[in-house]
């Protein structure tokens, strides 16, 4: 169903979209992955995108009518921003990682040897990944950014004729 694109066009999360709709996350979850949904979900959905269930219904089931057509397609420009947010989400959750076994260590470090912080050594050496990871994310580094991958598609596209 076309829901996914409508909230990313609103720059909703599932979250927002569940509590503007009275749905529940997982119906929502449920919906955008294919799954029918039911004629009240519907209607709280077509509410909150302010649109009829009619359109909402016949864009669910005009890419299905067509081999051709996927049933979410989506812009470039769409796919390149959800990818940016996954590796947002990534670098995230790598600093929670990061922080949370450090802090596991630490504890471990102060009951078996609390003269000697033997824990700086892979906070300093995972730390580096970390920044690493947020320099990437972020684009502060661009060893492999858009550029190095035009390049090396033009390289790979050159030598193939």
């Amino acid at each position: 169903m076309i829901i996914r694109k409508r909230r990313l066009q609103q720059g909703w999360s599932q979250q927002q979209l569940a509590q503007f709709s009275g749905l529940n996350v997982r119906t929502i979850q449920r919906i955008e992955r294919g799954q029918p949904a039911g004629i009240e979900s519907l209607k709280s959905l077509a509410a909150v995108f302010e649109t009829d269930v009619a359109k909402l219904t016949e864009e669910s089931t005009m890419p299905a009518q067509s081999d051709a057509v996927q049933p979410e397609t989506i812009t470039q420009q769409e796919a390149a921003a959800i990818e940016y947010v996954r590796d947002i989400k990534g670098f995230y959750n790598h600093v929670i990682q990061y922080a949370a076994v450090m802090l596991l260590l630490l504890v471990i470090n102060l009951f078996t040897s609390p003269g000697y912080l033997w824990v700086i050594w892979p906070a300093l050496g995972w730390g580096v990944g970390v920044v690493i990871h947020g320099a990437n994310v972020y684009e502060v580094l661009d060893f492999f950014g858009a550029q190095w991958e035009k390049r090396e598609i033009a390289k790979r596209m050159g030598r193939g004729n």
